[in-house]
């Protein structure tokens, strides 16, 4: 495609692309391949004009590949296409622009050029919506603030002023836009940085099982899922029977068992069983819809704050009606006293708090926090305790293989093969290290063993070619599945580095190799621990399965208050449990399998991004694997989301406040009041989605 370059800087650039025509679809495509293409900050596609801007450090430098990258784009490119997300957003910015513009061009055309009786006639007609909505609340025997809208209105025209009466309808409508527009785009990224996580998943072929990316399979193909893994597609199961966990789609707090002929969703988790799924839809359909039906029929999307502000604006609905009748009762002033109409909570508090949550985690999206819902925001933000699981978490988030060491005459890549296989189903840091080590050798590890079983905090056991091999702890290889040891082998496992993590795998109840993993600290771990006490964390815990000495070495590095060592999940979670007896509240950071029922006991649990699938569905917020810096960042957030709702009470309260005050002073009139109130409502929403992070803590 050939591109004309209208203006050029040193870190931006503006083209034309030379089209006749560009659709929404389109720019979305051009847009989407640039900045998966792209080491840029900024990348945005006028479909409109045809105009292309890209903004990034430096770009004049780079100016040649950016050309090279531009001549190689397709609309129809399969892998241009695929980067898409299911809605981008474009077309619903458009929608609202174009009501929002029509609506205030409606107005001014009416003042410019309606004759006084047209006009009259118009806004009688405009306000039957507003009267009949109004009705419609007082029937099903709630006063909400429709029924104020619908007297203000009703009451400004029997007294001929349908000047008041048209800008209060005008307003109304201006505010019902942006609300709707604002939510529904908070809602919709969301629902957008939910659902593009892309996941690998076991395609069944005639082969054997393949690692594949889910973006690549289609309706009709045979995928294979395990326990704890996230169903990535609809599908119906041909064979095999699981224990599904669908409350985030259905709503269910059962598991579901399904067996053959039974459907499974996308986003759903497999909490025990292995089966074979028939996929009905590809990657994408009707997933994004399910996401945004969670997010707004979910109680998680509302903190506890917006509950209480939704409560409140209701339950002034009746005081202000007192308040109007007893002006007039005392004024006999029909001016001042609907100014207690014109002016009510309800409108600004129930725009400025959700918009302010939803704001909050669209900005903790840009710094790759996924958060599930304000609840959970408003937790961090609440939080004094903090619970760390330590391998994956507090140490390096990619650990690797330092040493195999074989027992019994055993090869030693071989074993690395086997390892590999059975470790490649559960992704956890340690499993990772053992794949990628198996990567870095070129061994290829085809599924040579049968189905396997993953026994949580102990490892993972199944047969090859009619033998038993297990991998995982010490205490599951030794002591649960009993393998013998001589004493000669046990020389050598005591000699073994206890600076690294161990894996044991035996076949046949027979050790076979020892697989040393290095699991160092994450170099930001002290500093990171120590900011998030600087935020009000007084109280950091570190829960860990691995020994007391090495436990007790990281927690003296990082000033840790308390730790346990060689804990188990139930021990993780009865640990938050008697935390939140003693009237604390808690958040929990973790990655593994192991640590799935210690993010549902907590008050927040936070996933580690590369974990394992199930710890992060049930996560809370998933933070990425790079660094735990985003801890920080995240309670930042929190706080000043928090702070931001606290001070917009204030000024709703306080303005409005002042607004009635005025009104029934007769110092403004109910027109004025009308218009300010709604300004500062619309002011007050704009302001709920201004960045809560200032530059410099970004």
């Amino acid at each position: 495609m050939r591109y004309t370059i209208e203006h050029e800087s040193r870190n931006s650039i503006r083209l034309h692309a030379a089209l006749t025509r560009m659709t929404e679809a389109e720019a979305d495509t051009l847009e989407y391949y640039l900045k998966e293409r792209l080491d840029v900050s900024i990348v945005s596609v006028n479909d409109r004009t045809g105009m292309v801007f890209i903004k990034a450090r430096d770009i004049a430098s780079r100016r040649e590949a950016l050309m090279r990258v531009l001549r190689e784009f397709s609309f129809d490119d399969p892998e241009a296409l695929s980067l898409v997300p299911e809605n981008s957003g474009r077309t619903i910015n458009r929608k609202y622009r174009e009501k929002l513009l029509f609506t205030s061009l409606s107005r001014v055309m009416q003042i410019l050029f309606l004759p006084d009786r047209i006009r009259f006639g118009w806004s009688i007609m405009k306000s039957l919506r507003f009267v009949l909505k109004g009705m419609k609340s007082i029937l099903r025997g709630r006063v909400e603030v429709s029924v104020l809208d619908a007297i203000a209105i009703g009451v400004s025209l029997l007294r001929g002023d349908y000047n008041t009466a048209g800008s209060v309808m005008f307003l109304l409508d201006a505010g019902e836009i942006l609300e709707e527009w604002t939510h529904e785009k908070s809602v919709n990224d969301l629902a957008g940085a939910l659902s593009l996580n892309v996941d690998r998943v076991w395609l069944k072929t005639p082969e054997g099982e393949v690692l594949t990316d889910v973006k690549s399979v289609r309706a009709g193909d045979m995928i294979v899922v395990h326990t704890s893994n996230i169903i990535p597609l609809d599908g119906k199961v041909v064979s095999g029977e699981i224990s599904v966990n669908q409350s985030s789609m259905t709503g269910e707090s059962v598991p579901v068992v399904k067996q053959p002929g039974g459907y499974v969703y996308a986003g759903t988790v497999v909490e025990e069983g292995e089966c074979i799924i028939e996929v009905k839809s590809a990657s994408g359909r009707g997933k994004y819809d399910q996401i945004v039906r969670m997010i707004e029929e979910s109680g998680k999307l509302k903190s506890e704050s917006e509950q209480k502000a939704f409560h409140l604006a209701d339950s002034l609905v009746p005081y202000a009606l007192l308040g109007t009748g007893l002006t007039y009762f005392l004024t006999r002033n029909v001016s001042r006293a609907i100014s207690f109409l014109m002016v009510d909570f309800s409108c600004a508090l129930k725009l400025s708090m959700p918009l302010t949550v939803l704001s909050a985690i669209k900005e903790a999206g840009t710094h790759s926090i996924s958060v599930k819902g304000g609840k959970f925001l408003e937790a961090v933000s609440n939080a004094d305790t903090i619970v760390f699981d330590k391998t994956g978490t507090l140490t390096k988030a990619r650990p690797k293989v330092e040493k195999i060491v074989t027992f019994n005459g055993a090869d030693e890549n071989e074993m690395l093969r086997i390892a590999a296989c059975l470790e490649e189903h559960y992704p956890h840091s340690m499993a990772n290290a053992v794949v990628k080590e198996a990567e870095r050798r070129d061994l290829l590890h085809d599924e040579m063993h049968s189905r396997i079983e993953y026994v949580v905090a102990h490892g993972i056991a199944s047969e090859i070619d009619g033998k038993k091999a297990i991998i995982g702890s010490y205490h599951f290889v030794f002591e649960d599945e009993e393998c013998g040891i001589s004493e000669e082998d046990r020389t050598v496992l005591e000699s073994l580095d206890a600076g690294c993590s161990h894996l044991y795998l035996a076949v046949d109840r027979v050790l076979k190799a020892v697989i040393c993993i290095s699991d160092p600290l994450r170099k930001e771990a002290a500093e990171v621990i120590d900011l998030l006490r600087g935020l009000g964390i007084n109280k950091i815990c570190m829960m860990t399965g691995d020994n007391k000495d090495t436990a007790g070495r990281i927690a003296s590095e990082l000033n840790i208050d308390e730790y346990h060592a060689e804990v188990l999940p139930g021990d993780k979670a009865g640990f938050i449990k008697r935390e939140h007896e003693a009237g604390r509240k808690v958040i929990m950071v973790g990655d593994g399998i192991n640590d799935t029922p210690a993010l549902s006991e907590a008050d927040a649990g936070i996933a580690i991004s590369d974990g394992a699938a199930i710890a992060r569905e049930i996560a809370d917020i998933t933070i990425s694997a790079d660094e735990l810096y985003e801890l920080v960042t995240l309670k930042q957030i929190s706080d000043a989301m928090m702070k931001r709702i606290s001070a917009n009470y204030r000024f709703i309260i306080g303005f409005n406040g002042m607004l009635i005050m005025l009104g029934v002073g007769g110092i403004i009139s109910p027109a004025t009041s009308a218009f300010l109130h709604n300004t500062s409502t619309i002011a007050s929403g704009l302001y709920s989605l201004t960045p809560l992070l200032c530059k410099d803590k970004e």
